[in-house]
Parts: C-alpha cells; sequence; structure tokens
C-alpha cells in the first residue's frame, strides 16, 4: 500500500520509541546514496513500555515534494522493515512514525479471554477503537468500520463477537485508520538519488594531445577519431586530463626534468599561461566550439566526456597575477610551489584555501566547474580533493548539483581511509581505491569485503583503476602482459566502476622510471607526447573488450553490494561471486602471472541462490567453454599464457 497521507501524530502524551534506524550516514548528518531504481531497505527497533503493540510506518518523497507512506514490516525482537524505491535524481527525505497499536493490542488481548461477561465488555472497548478508525475513514472503509464497531458494541452472540474480533480485513482498516495517539517520529533522514553511472561505469583516459600515432600535438578532432575504437572496447566514460593552457615558466621537461628543453610540451596539470586559466583550451587542441562538438560526439556513441579538475596553477596562471592572495609565500616572499617531499613540483602553485580572500576564491573555483558543466560536460575527475578543505567540497558540489543533479564527481584521493570516506560523505559519486596495490588473495579478499558488505558501502562507491598516468604499480614494473591481463581482470569483475590509463594498459606498459623507487613511468606522457602503437601484437584489446560486453551483458557485475568469496585450496588463485536476481556471475582468477595453478574451489552455493543438490552449468564468457558441476567442490585450473582466469555465468538446472 503507498498511501499519500498527512500521516499526523496526535499530539498526546508520548508513550513510543524509535531506535537504530538504518541507513543513516553519521547519525543523519550527511546522506545515503542510490541511483535510479534502486530500493532503500529501511529497518529500525521500535516499541513502547509493557505489552503495548506499536505500529510502523515508512515515510519518504523526493525533497520538497508531498509525503508517500507504506507500512513497516514487523521482523520480530522490536525489529521493523519497509523499503521504497527511488525513482528520480536528487536528494530524497525519509523519516520513521511509530504509535502504540491500540486496535490491534485489544485484539490480542480480547482472544484471551474467557469469561463470557468479561469479553462483553472488552467488546464494548473493542466498539470505542474501531469507531474511532471510522472516524478517519471515508466511503466503503468508513462504512465496514461503522458496521464492525456497531457489531462489537451491540453483539450479545459471544460466538459472533469472536467471528468479527477475526475479520482479518477489517481490522486492517482499523489499524491503518486509527489515531496515531502516542506516537513518535524519528529524525528525517536524507539519501542523495544519482544516475545509473554513478554506480555502474567504465572508464578509459588518455591524453587528447597523443591521439595522432606520431609526434604531433593531436587535437580533439585527433581524439575524436579514437571514439569509435573507444566505444567498440565498450567504455562509457573518456576521461581526459587538464585541456588548459600549459604555463611556460618553470616549464617540466621529459621524465620530469627540472628544465624544459625547446619543444618540451609540459604537463597539463601546470595549468594556466597568458593564454588563460581553468575555462580556456590549450590552442592546440581546438576551439570552445570543437569542444563542444567533441561532447556531442561522445554522446551519439554512448559515451561522455569525464573532465579532470584540478585546482592549482602554473606560476604564469593569470590568477598569479591578478590575486597573489589566493596563494601561499615563502618566508622570502615568492609563491611556494607544490611539493610532496621528496617531490617536488616547481612547475604547479598550490591554492591556498586559507586566504583572506577565501569567499571570492571559493566563488571562481565553483564559476569553474559550473562553465565547463554548462559546456556538456557532466563527469568530473577531482584531483587530489584531499587536499582542499572538505567544507569546499560540500559547500561546491550542492552549489553544482542544484543547478544540474546530473552530474557526478569522481574523488581522486589516494590518502588515510577516514580522508578518502568524507570526501564521499560531502557528495563525491565514487571514489579511487586502494586495489591499485592490493595485489594478494588475502588482502583483495578483505579490503573488497569491506567496500560491498561494511556500512560504509551506503555512502562509498568504488572505482578502480589498475594503473594511472602517475602510478605503474611495483607489481607491474617490468612484469609479463599476463599480469595486465590478471589486473584487468579483477578491476572489471570486482567493481561496478573501474577505469584504466587506456594505452598504456592496452600495450602493457611496463617500463618505470627508477625501477623500485618510484612508481613514475620511463618517458611519461605526463610530459611528452607519445606514440602509441596500438595494433601492435600481444595488445590485450581483444581481452578489455570482450570483458566490458559481459559487464554490459550481466547485471550482476553492474553492482557491488552481493559480491561473496568462496574459498580456494591455493593461495594464488581467488574465487568471487556477483549476483542479480536470477544473473549469477562467478570468477576464478590465477594471481600467478608466470605459473599454472590450478587446486579446488569450495562454493558458498547459497549466496549463489543455488539448491545444494542441484546440478548447474557454468559458462566461460571469456571462451565460450561449459562445464557440468554440481555440490560445491570444483575443480579449475588456469595458465596465465593462455587465460589467467574464468568468468563464468552460472546457469542452474
Amino acid at each position: 500500500m503507498n498511501d499519500r497521507l498527512a500521516g499526523a501524530l496526535v499530539e498526546t502524551a508520548p508513550d513510543a520509541v524509535i531506535e537504530n534506524v538504518k541507513p543513516q550516514v553519521d547519525g543523519g548528518r550527511f546522506a545515503a546514496k542510490r541511483v535510479v531504481g534502486e530500493s532503500v531497505v529501511v529497518t529500525c527497533d521500535a516499541f513502547a513500555h509493557g505489552h503495548e503493540k506499536v505500529a510502523c510506518v515508512l515515510r519518504y518523497r523526493p525533497r520538497a515534494q508531498g509525503w508517500s507512506e507504506i507500512p513497516m514490516e514487523f521482523l520480530g525482537n522490536d525489529r521493523w522493515r519497509a523499503a521504497f524505491v527511488v525513482d528520480t535524481i536528487g536528494p530524497w527525505d525519509y523519516v520513521v512514525q511509530c504509535w502504540p497499536d491500540h486496535v490491534e493490542s485489544w485484539r490480542e488481548s480480547f482472544a484471551r479471554r474467557i469469561d463470557r461477561d468479561d469479553a462483553m465488555l472488552a467488546a464494548r472497548t473493542g466498539a470505542q477503537l474501531v469507531a474511532a478508525s471510522a472516524a478517519n475513514a471515508s466511503g466503503s472503509e468508513r462504512e465496514i468500520l461503522t458496521r464492525l464497531a456497531s457489531i462489537l458494541a451491540d453483539e450479545r452472540d459471544i460466538g459472533k463477537l469472536r467471528a468479527a474480533a477475526a475479520d482479518e480485513t477489517a481490522f486492517a482498516i482499523a489499524r491503518r485508520r486509527a489515531p496515531r495517539e502516542g506516537g513518535c517520529e524519528s529524525a528525517a533522514l536524507s539519501v542523495t538519488v544519482e544516475r545509473e553511472r554513478a554506480r555502474f561505469s567504465t572508464w578509459y583516459e588518455l591524453f587528447p594531445r597523443s591521439t595522432t600515432g606520431d609526434s604531433r600535438h593531436g587535437s580533439f578532432a585527433d581524439l575524436e577519431e579514437r571514439f569509435d575504437a573507444i566505444a567498440a572496447m565498450g567504455f562509457d566514460v573518456v576521461y581526459l586530463p587538464p585541456i588548459h593552457p600549459i604555463g611556460h615558466e618553470k616549464r617540466k621537461g621529459r621524465n620530469n626534468a627540472t628544465t624544459a628543453q625547446p619543444g618540451d610540451v609540459g604537463s597539463p596539470w601546470a595549468i594556466g599561461s597568458a593564454e588563460g586559466g581553468h575555462t580556456a583550451i590549450h590552442r592546440e587542441l581546438g576551439s570552445a566550439s570543437d569542444f563542444r562538438h567533441l561532447v556531442r560526439s561522445a554522446k551519439l556513441r554512448g559515451m561522455e566526456i569525464a573532465l579532470d579538475i584540478a585546482f592549482q596553477c602554473a606560476p604564469d596562471h593569470p590568477w598569479v597575477r591578478e590575486h597573489p592572495d589566493w596563494f601561499a609565500k615563502r618566508p622570502d616572499g615568492t609563491i611556494q610551489y607544490a611539493e610532496n617531499p621528496p617531490k617536488k613540483y616547481q612547475d604547479i602553485y598550490p591554492i591556498d584555501f586559507s586566504s583572506k580572500d577565501w569567499r571570492a576564491l571559493w566563488q571562481a573555483l565553483r564559476d569553474v566547474v559550473a562553465h565547463w558543466m554548462r559546456e556538456g560536460v557532466e563527469i568530473f575527475r577531482v584531483d587530489n580533493p584531499h587536499t582542499k578543505p572538505f567544507p569546499f567540497w560540500e559547500w561546491l558540489i550542492g552549489e553544482i548539483r542544484a543547478e544540474n543533479p546530473r552530474v557526478i564527481f569522481l574523488s581522486e584521493a589516494f590518502t588515510r581511509p577516514r580522508v578518502m570516506h568524507r570526501l564521499a560523505k560531502l557528495g563525491f559519486s565514487q571514489s579511487y581505491t586502494y586495489f591499485t596495490w592490493r595485489v594478494g588473495k588475502d588482502e583483495l579478499t578483505e579490503y573488497f569485503t569491506e567496500l560491498s558488505a561494511d556500512e560504509s558501502r551506503e555512502y562509498f562507491r568504488p572505482n578502480c583503476w589498475p594503473n594511472t598516468p602517475d602510478i605503474l604499480p611495483y607489481h607491474l614494473q617490468n612484469a609479463p602482459l599476463s599480469a595486465f591481463r590478471v589486473r584487468a581482470v579483477l578491476a572489471a569483475t570486482l567493481a561496478a566502476s573501474y577505469g584504466m590509463y587506456g594505452p598504456a594498459l592496452e600495450l602493457g606498459e611496463n617500463r618505470p622510471r627508477d625501477p623500485g623507487e618510484t612508481e613514475e613511468y620511463l618517458d611519461s606522457e605526463k610530459y611528452e607526447i607519445k606514440r602509441w602503437d596500438l595494433n601492435r601484437a600481444g595488445n590485450l584489446r581483444p581481452l578489455i573488450t570482450r570483458l566490458n560486453h559481459i559487464r554490459k551483458e550481466h547485471a550482476a557485475l553492474q553492482s557491488d553490494w552481493s559480491l561473496a568469496f568462496h574459498p580456494t585450496d591455493n593461495a594464488q588463485l581467488l574465487c568471487y561471486s556477483k549476483r542479480a536476481g536470477g544473473d549469477r556471475v562467478l570468477v576464478a582468477v590465477n594471481l600467478d602471472a608466470s605459473n599454472v595453478q590450478s587446486g579446488w574451489v569450495t562454493l558458498d552455493l547459497a549466496s549463489l541462490g543455488i539448491p545444494a543438490d542441484m546440478p548447474f552449468t557454468v559458462k566461460d564468457e571469456l571462451s565460450d567453454a561449459a562445464y557440468p558441476w554440481r555440490g560445491t567442490r570444483n575443480f579449475v585450473m588456469l595458465d596465465p599464457a593462455k587465460a589467467p582466469a574464468h568468468v563464468f555465468s552460472v546457469h542452474v538446472g
């Protein structure tokens, strides 16, 4: 039932209690997260003193609209549950109401009465309660309740009285229309509802300037020529590093050399020059019109452009001259460049959020995001948000979403867990994760169990990246191509959202600048134009394409909460599953990129929804091979030189 009612509690002495309402984040300080079409399952503890029964309802609404209401289901031990489906983007509110259920308490007491005279007197009390409910009803419901009240008040046949008291239909109406006396209401809690891509997305990162196939500086037109290939691989988000003018002053050279040589293009993250700042476009990439055409072209292929937001400036950014107070000074009066000792970024000035002119600064930064949103961008990857104040992000995201609630923000914060989680609570739709460095079976199991089952899942949505332009993790340095296959399979199947620094992963780029000492690439694309031979033999494009196809075909891989791990008797074999209704996907991965590994998997059939004695078939979606399985123990063998994993669809019967 879904009644749009006033839902008013009668102002009488309070006599009910509501506790432990979930989901809630930090006592309701922050919103839980959902996407359109998902359910919000609300639970609580609710009770009154003594043996009095209580009634509970869940009330919910898109903010600023009318309330809808549904009764909550009693689970036993004072526990209640109900759920509602969110069907529009934006903020939603929900509350729980509880009040003593005098009608049901009367019915339970009446059924235990043995003495006839006692029962007759009690029936008159029931009549008064039903009459009070009838006063709140109308139409046929009022007629039913008025007739029931008359029977309870006037009938002298005890058998007929008991039959009337047993009328489930009539008393369901009486309970629903009863005055809500002695009740209470929980604090209002909220849910931020986003579009589906906030939960399920597949990101491909590349540098537009490296899309010509030679040493020439690429343009938006060159990038657009890559779109068909990227779309064919199954990606729906094309993420671009900053597209703005790059500073000339203190520009970095190749391999992060302190001094640039003639022709060195610099780092896109050193934003701004005399040509403009955060709302300008690097002249060799194209014009504003070219960019708008790029955004439209991506959408025609079912993809979106995600733009990098990096709130930092090159030394010759216009803001450095126009707003010197927005930057911190060193004791000698010079502006402090960015550093993370021993790393130094002489080509980047961090913004001083402690500036006395902080209000104007905040507004200018908000205007940057609003500018690109109005140019058609609805996804932003935010660079290092953990180095900026938390209140700033809460304000900025709120401002942007008030104008366009479709906007998605990805937090690139590889930092302490509580900081990452705070950013997620403040409104970031997705977050980078520690997956990049989780390698072993135990640490992968522990970490992804946390991501999928911990209460933090209500607000923290993981986006897993095997590599980034900044990070060639140690386990991929000088590693064989099979190691990149393993990481691609894990990222694509453990998380509903994943991304890759595309060309480098496709080709298994494994050369570190300083092996074992830094995660920087040799000849990093951050500092030079790269020529990628994407068609060379041995590339991972067929595997990546197949994985992304599987993700789109199987709803089980499009969310995170159903993830379950299954024990194996080999430390190099990881097995896990996901499920969405009747869609089941079971993945077995050989974590050893160099050697064949085999072993027995012990399946948790309950998590897969498979009866213990039911035969089932597993079909490897990577190879199309099918195997009949039965029971909990089954054997797998994986050769990384051929295929590092099975990605099984599971068919019961």
